[in-house]
């Protein structure tokens, strides 16, 4: 795997701009992936299941983020390496784009109304990999993607960016909806988490010493 990322110096104003650029090859997914925190919701996503897709690029928009994504990975053989590997991937980038993590709220919510379905989201960039996942959906398939793997996806977020992930639709009719309520929920929960913190200027939000 090679890696290459752009962290903010603390010696850096708070107005600057926090990156993240690298590639993540394996046997089963090749991805390359940038990130801009302070983005404005451009997007160019391709990972070979367009429902999947779809949902990074809402999660982009309503996360205000820039990402640029692709991935090969082994359809052929089953959705699941590539979701999860794109889940870690994504997770990795805002781990390495907000480096020591001085100066941000580092935890956020929202609670996401998508026509008749509500969705809530919460987030801890803690260090901490942890994840409840629960989307009541119970088909199959939506659109073109495999419905568990959305669990498989948020697992992965959770390890590669070290945080604590909860996402879970309280009530809803729309599969459909149920997904995309609680992606766009996500990404505003991250958007929260991500956000200096004024008061706190550069000081870390953890009394360990270290996120």
């Amino acid at each position: 795997m090679r890696a290459v990322s752009k962290r903010r110096p603390d010696t850096e104003t708070q107005d600057a701009l926090r990156v993240a650029q690298f590639d993540r090859n394996t046997t089963e997914t090749r991805i390359s992936i940038q990130l801009t925190v302070e983005g404005s919701g451009r997007y160019e996503i391709s990972t070979g299941i367009r429902f999947f897709d779809h949902m990074l690029e809402l999660f982009t928009r309503h996360g205000a983020f820039d990402l640029n994504l692709k991935c090969d990975g082994d359809l052929d053989v089953d959705q699941h390496h590539t979701v999860e590997d794109v889940g870690i991937a994504l997770g990795e980038a805002f781990d390495r784009a907000l480096g020591e993590k001085r100066g941000i709220l580092r935890a956020g919510y929202f609670l996401m109304p998508m026509d008749e379905t509500l969705a809530i989201a919460a987030v801890d960039l803690s260090g901490r990999a942890a994840y409840a996942v629960d989307t009541k959906v119970r088909t199959r398939l939506v659109g073109d993607l495999q419905t568990e793997l959305v669990t498989d996806f948020f697992e992965g977020f959770a390890r590669g960016a070290r945080a604590n992930v909860h996402v879970k639709t309280m009530y809803g009719r729309s599969n459909h909806h149920k997904i995309e309520a609680i992606f766009k929920a996500f990404a505003r929960a991250l958007r929260g988490a991500c956000s200096r913190d004024k008061q706190l200027g550069e000081m870390l939000p953890s009394t360990k010493g270290l996120l």
